[in-house]
């Protein structure tokens, strides 16, 4: 068995990168298939790789006294404790752009999905009927509002300009234009935005951002589509506001469970669910391990590290 650093897979990532890392100077533990014997690899682990279905609690990290570097093989790292880690000085770090053409490919795919009712329409051709009348309306001339205004967004803007949508866009961090998106207020997302698209990372002071107030402002007959995060949309209120038919239609990749337990929800012919696939594309995998592994690799060597998190408290 290779000597070095202990570095612990808690999740399963892309095989291609999993070989480089075995190459690598250290000792690859990996746990991915046999989750309940997470704790005990990680007595002597120094890393610890993960994606999105570990969390990485405070509770576990009692398991890992040697622990210095938490890789998480994806964006998002509201599945770790930061604030734990960060007492510990526990280096955290992601793979950021990763997922950026991958998720903001199937946003657009969800807008088209949505505004041209597609999906009954396959599962009416599919089941035998032959309905022809009026059916949906075009991506051309519309507004898309977006929740967040980071990488993923902006991929979806540029990716937006063939259709000759227009883009807006509420983030309390972005003030000024990037691109041809204009940054507007929240207020003013809400009443213009055909398709209000979240992007936004989930904080402790967003949860259920999209509430029944913002249902409300928003324009009627507007779609939501949510490829972020769950937790920012109360999906009580977003039941109540499809069902009234404040809103035409929504479009989940996230919700505030997953596996999703609101079955009423899911049974709405105006709701298309997908299953948190947003970054599952085998582009996509093999990237985010690519990232993680080279900062993996970076940290065992002693070299600066290029995707670390900051801690809470530190970010501008």
């Amino acid at each position: 068995m290779p000597d070095g650093p202990v570095v612990v897979i808690a999740d399963p990532i892309d095989r291609a990168a999993l070989d480089r890392l075995r190459a690598g100077p250290c000792r690859v533990v990996d746990v991915s298939a046999q989750p309940s014997d997470l704790p005990g690899a990680l007595a002597d682990a120094e890393t610890l790789i993960v994606r999105s279905r570990t969390k990485v609690t405070r509770e576990l990290l009692r398991s890992a006294p040697r622990l210095t570097l938490i890789a998480r093989a994806g964006v998002g790292v509201d599945n770790v404790d930061q604030a734990a880690a960060a007492e510990r000085k526990i280096r955290v770090v992601n793979a950021p752009a990763a997922a950026t053409a991958s998720v903001a490919e199937l946003s657009v795919a969800l807008y088209l999905l949505l505004l041209r009712g597609l999906l009954p329409a396959i599962e009416s051709t599919k089941a035998g009927r032959w309905e022809r009348s009026s059916h949906g309306r075009e991506l051309s001339g519309k507004t898309v509002g977006f929740v967040g205004y980071g990488r993923i967004a902006r991929e979806v803007a540029r990716r937006l300009e063939p259709f000759g949508a227009a883009t807006v866009a509420y983030d309390p961090f972005v003030t000024a234009p990037v691109d041809r998106t204009e940054i507007v207020s929240w207020e003013a997302l809400l009443a213009r935005a055909d398709v209000v698209s979240v992007h936004a990372a989930l904080t402790a002071e967003n949860r259920h951002l999209l509430d029944a107030r913002a249902f409300d402002r928003m324009k009627p007959g507007a779609y939501l589509v949510n490829v972020a995060r769950g937790p920012l949309v109360d999906e009580a209120a977003l039941l109540g506001a499809l069902r009234s038919g404040r809103l035409a239609g929504a479009a989940l990749d996230v919700f505030e469970v997953e596996p999703p337990v609101n079955r009423e929800l899911l049974a709405l012919p105006n709701v298309i669910a997908t299953p948190h696939i947003g970054a599952m594309t085998a582009e996509g995998q093999g990237r985010a391990g690519a990232e993680i592994v080279d900062e993996v690799l970076r940290a065992v060597r002693g070299e600066p590290l290029r995707s670390l998190v900051p801690p809470p408290g530190a970010r501008a």
